[in-house]
């Protein structure tokens, strides 16, 4: 194996263990608030997508993780009039995880990125579109918002993804 082949091996073993810890961290946080449901998958996810869409907000499938819908528990997404009904009660949460020593109580220190989906969904949904910062070491979570995120930043690199 040459020297460059080795630095791409580990830079494509870090992204399949960062991506697997993420997804963890993003289940412990569910696990962490009992009315939070985890993003629905399959029919229901085109439900509530089409829904949102009837109402003019066009949002991603990725763009979000978690859906907390007020006063709801055992929410079924399967049922189109259930989903309408009560999607003025819907926050759709973006999950973020630290498990980083550096990161302090309040999240000082704590490095992350927002993708064009997350930004737009913010965007779209306005308040009813969180940004959830869970440190999976002190399981300190804090709610907030991508406008909020951003006031609060130190520093921002914006960068453009390609696939060609």
């Amino acid at each position: 194996m040459t020297p460059l082949q080795l630095v791409q091996a580990k830079r494509e073993h870090a992204a399949r263990l960062a991506n697997q810890s993420g997804a963890a961290g993003e289940q412990l946080a569910i696990a962490a608030m009992e009315a939070w449901l985890a993003r629905p998958s399959g029919n229901g996810l085109r439900i509530l997508l089409a829904e949102l869409e009837r109402l003019g907000k066009r949002i991603r499938a990725t763009s979000f993780d978690a859906v907390h819908v007020a006063g709801e528990t055992g929410f079924s997404f399967l049922d189109p009039a259930a989903v309408r009904e009560r999607l003025p009660a819907m926050t759709f949460i973006e999950i973020k995880t630290a498990s980083q020593e550096c990161v302090k109580q309040g999240f000082a220190g704590f490095f992350f990125a927002l993708n064009e989906g997350e930004i737009a969904a913010a965007e779209v949904l306005g308040v009813q579109h969180r940004v959830a910062l869970f440190n999976r070491r002190s399981g300190e979570l804090m709610l907030t918002s991508v406008p909020e995120v951003l006031r609060r930043a130190k520093s921002a690199t914006w960068q453009i993804s390609v696939q060609l």
